[in-house]
C-alpha cells in the first residue's frame, strides 16, 4: 500500500471499499480495530540535487511543506524560477523584524492599569496584574497567528514554529508574556541561524530558566530539569547508544547553577553566589570531559562550555536533522533514510558548524524531497488546515479594522486551532506537540472522533456563512475569486483540476472527479453549459449570472474539503 493511501486505509470499510469521513461514525477513527497495518511503501531515494519536472505540482508540494497554504500568486513567482532558485529564494527571502503585538484588550469596561493604551504596545510595560497577563498572553498568540496568515513568500514562519515546538515553552506557565514575547522574537531572529548558537541563547533565555526552573538552580540544591531535557530533548535524545547517563545529568545541573532572571529588564543574569564551582565529571560518553569549575563571573562561561561538549558528539546533527526531516517530509524513519538521508544531512551541519540553512538547502533540493513517495503522505497539522485554506483562498481581512477587532479574528483562528489540538505557544509539556513525536502514531494524532468533525465544521462554515469574531466584519471565502484565478475557468473539466490540485493533497480517480464536474454542470450533460454560464458572470456579475455559478462552485469546493485527501499535504 502507498503511505498516501493510509488515511483512506484506516476509514475504509470491512468489505474493501473507501468511506467517507463520517463524523457520527466514531469507528472511522478506531484505527487499529480489526485491521492489520499495512505495511507502509518507502524510498531509497538520496540527497542526489532532484533533476525531474519542475512544474506546478513540484512548486505546490514545495509550498505546502514550507509554508502555511498554497497561494496561486506564489506559484507564479516560483515557476518564473528554476528548482534550485525557487529553494534558495525561499530560505533568504527573510522578512523584517515586525512590529511588536499591542494592546487589544481595552475596551469600555477594561483599562490597561499600566497605562498602555490601545494600539500600542505592551512589551516594555510593567507587569501590572494576573489578569493583565493573561489578556496580554492572548495578545501575544493573536499576533503570531497574524504574522502566520500574512506571512511572505518565505520559509520564515514555518521555522519559527519548528523552534518553537523543538525548545518548547508554556506561554500560560511562564506567566509573563512580555518574556515570552522576548523568546518567540529571539527564536525568529535565529530561524535560519546556527543551531549550537542557538542552543546556548535558549539555555540562558529568561523564559527557559522559568518553565524548567533554571532559574532556582543554585549550588545549595541543583535543579536537573534543564539539565536533563537539554540532553534528552533539545540536543541528543534518549535512543542513542551508549548515550549520556544520570551522573551527565546531575553535573549538567551543577554546571547550570547560578542563572537567575532581572525581572525589571526581562533579561537572565549570572550570579557567581549561586554557583557550583567544583569540577564537572562527565562519562565516557562525553571521552570523561571535566569542565572546570570557575569562580566569580567566570563561572558563566561553564554553560556554553557544556553545549561545546555536547556539541561534539555526532548525535547532536542527527537528533536535530531527524527533527526536521519529521517536520518536513515524514515521520518514519527507516534505515534507507537514515542512512542516505540523515547521516549525510548531520556531516553536512557539522561541516557547515551547525548553520541549518545548507541543510535545508540540501534536503529541498533533493530527489529525495521531491520523490512521489513523499508527497501527500503528511497529515496537515491544525494550523495548516486553517491558516492554509484561508490562504488558499486567499481570504483577507480588512485593513480599515480596528486593532481591537483585527486582533479578535486573529484570536478566534487562534481558538479553533487550539480546538484540533494546537493551542499556539502552549505546547502539552516540554516536548512538545505530541503529532511530532508520539511512535508510532506521529502526524496521526491530529486526526481523531474529536477534531475530525471540527476540521469539517471549520471549511463548511468558511464556506458557507462565514464568521465574524463578533467584529461585524464577516470572514468568508469567496469561491467565486478563487475561480476567477484560474484562467481557464470556463473549461469545466480544467476547472475540477485546478481545484484539485490545489486543495488536494494527492490526485483523485476519474471517477470522483466525474462527480466534481457534475456539481458544476448542476445536471447539464455538455461542458459548455459551464462555458457559457461562467463566461456570462465575467462579463456581467449580475445576480442572475452569479447564481448560475457561485452555489455550483460552493458545493463542489465543501465536497472537495470534505474529502479525506483535503486533509493530506
Amino acid at each position: 500500500m502507498n503511505r498516501r493511501d493510509f488515511l483512506s486505509f484506516l476509514t475504509s470499510n470491512d468489505d474493501g471499499g473507501v468511506a467517507e469521513l463520517d463524523p457520527k461514525r466514531d469507528v472511522v477513527f478506531t484505527k487499529y480495530a480489526n485491521k492489520e497495518l499495512p505495511k507502509l511503501e518507502r524510498t531509497t531515494s538520496t540527497l542526489t540535487t532532484y533533476s525531474g519536472s519542475w512544474t506546478r505540482a513540484e512548486i505546490i508540494h514545495l509550498l505546502r511543506r514550507t509554508m502555511f497554504g498554497v497561494r496561486e500568486a506564489d506559484i507564479q513567482t516560483l515557476q518564473n524560477m528554476s528548482m534550485s532558485q525557487a529553494v534558495d529564494f525561499l530560505l533568504t527571502n527573510t522578512p523584517a523584524t515586525p512590529a511588536p503585538p499591542v494592546n487589544n484588550y481595552e475596551t469600555s469596561t477594561y483599562t490597561d492599569p499600566t497605562g498602555i493604551g490601545s494600539g500600542q504596545t505592551w512589551i516594555n510595560a510593567p507587569y501590572g496584574t494576573g489578569g493583565l497577563n493573561g489578556r496580554r498572553g492572548d495578545s501575544l498568540k493573536a499576533w503570531w497567528i497574524g504574522l502566520m496568515l500574512n506571512q511572505n513568500l518565505s520559509i520564515q514562519e514555518k521555522m519559527v514554529f519548528f523552534w518553537y515546538n523543538h525548545f518548547s515553552t508554556e506561554i500560560t506557565s511562564i506567566f509573563d508574556a512580555r518574556i515570552s514575547y522576548s523568546y518567540v522574537a529571539m527564536l525568529r531572529q535565529n530561524a535560519l541561524g546556527n543551531f549550537k548558537s542557538l542552543v546556548k541563547q535558549v539555555t540562558k533565555h529568561p523564559a527557559m530558566l522559568k518553565y524548567l526552573n533554571g532559574y532556582v538552580n543554585a549550588q545549595a540544591a541543583p535543579d536537573e530539569n534543564y539539565g536533563r531535557e537539554l540532553q534528552e530533548l533539545f540536543t541528543l535524545g534518549k535512543s542513542n547508544n551508549p548515550n549520556y547517563t544520570e551522573d551527565d545529568v546531575k553535573a549538567a545541573a551543577k554546571v547550570l547553577t547560578g542563572w537567575r532572571i532581572n525581572s525589571s529588564t526581562l533579561t537572565s543574569y549570572f550570579d557567581p553566589a549561586k554557583h557550583d564551582t567544583s569540577n564537572k565529571q562527565f562519562s565516557s560518553f562525553y571521552n570523561n570531559t571535566v569542565i572546570n569549575g570557575q569562580a566569580g563571573m567566570n563561572g558563566a562561561a561553564e554553560a556554553d562550555a557544556l553545549v561545546d561538549m555536547i556539541f561534539t558528539k555526532t548525535e547532536a546533527a542527527k537528533f536535530i536533522c531527524r527533527k526536521l526531516y519529521r517536520f518536513f517530509v515524514y515521520y518514519v524513519i527507516d534505515v534507507d533514510v537514515e542512512n542516505n538521508v540523515i547521516a549525510p544531512l548531520a556531516q553536512m551541519l557539522i561541516n557547515n558548524n551547525f548553520e541549518i540553512v545548507p541543510v535545508l538547502k540540501a534536503l529541498f533540493k533533493s530527489q529525495h524531497f521531491f520523490d512521489t513517495n513523499n508527497r501527500g503522505c503528511f497529515i496537515r497539522t491544525p494550523l495548516d488546515h486553517i491558516l492554509g485554506t484561508l490562504r488558499t483562498f486567499n481570504v483577507n481581512i480588512s485593513t480599515t479594522l480596528t486593532v481591537e477587532k483585527t486582533y479578535a479574528i486573529w484570536n478566534y483562528l487562534r481558538t479553533n486551532a487550539a480546538n484540533l489540538a494546537l493551542d499556539l505557544g502552549d505546547p502539552p509539556n516540554v516536548a512538545g506537540y505530541p503529532a511530532y513525536y508520539q511512535v508510532p502514531e506521529y502526524y496521526e494524532l491530529w486526526i481523531n472522533s474529536n477534531t475530525f468533525p471540527k476540521r469539517l465544521a471549520f471549511t463548511d462554515m468558511l464556506n458557507s456563512t462565514g464568521f465574524t469574531a463578533s467584529t461585524g466584519f464577516f470572514v468568508k471565502m469567496n469561491v467565486l475569486s478563487f475561480a476567477a484565478g484560474f484562467a481557464q475557468a470556463d473549461d469545466v473539466d480544467a476547472l475540477v483540476d485546478y481545484c484539485v490540485q490545489m486543495l488536494l493533497g494527492v490526485d483523485i480517480s476519474a471517477t470522483r472527479k466525474a462527480s466534481l464536474k457534475d456539481m458544476l454542470l448542476g445536471g447539464q450533460t455538455s461542458n459548455a453549459y459551464w462555458s457559457g454560464a461562467w463566461s456570462n458572470y465575467l462579463a456581467n456579475a449580475n445576480y442572475a449570472n452569479t447564481n448560475a455559478v457561485q452555489p455550483k462552485l460552493v458545493s463542489m469546493m465543501t465536497e472537495i474539503m470534505r474529502m479525506p485527501e483535503y486533509q493530506l499535504c
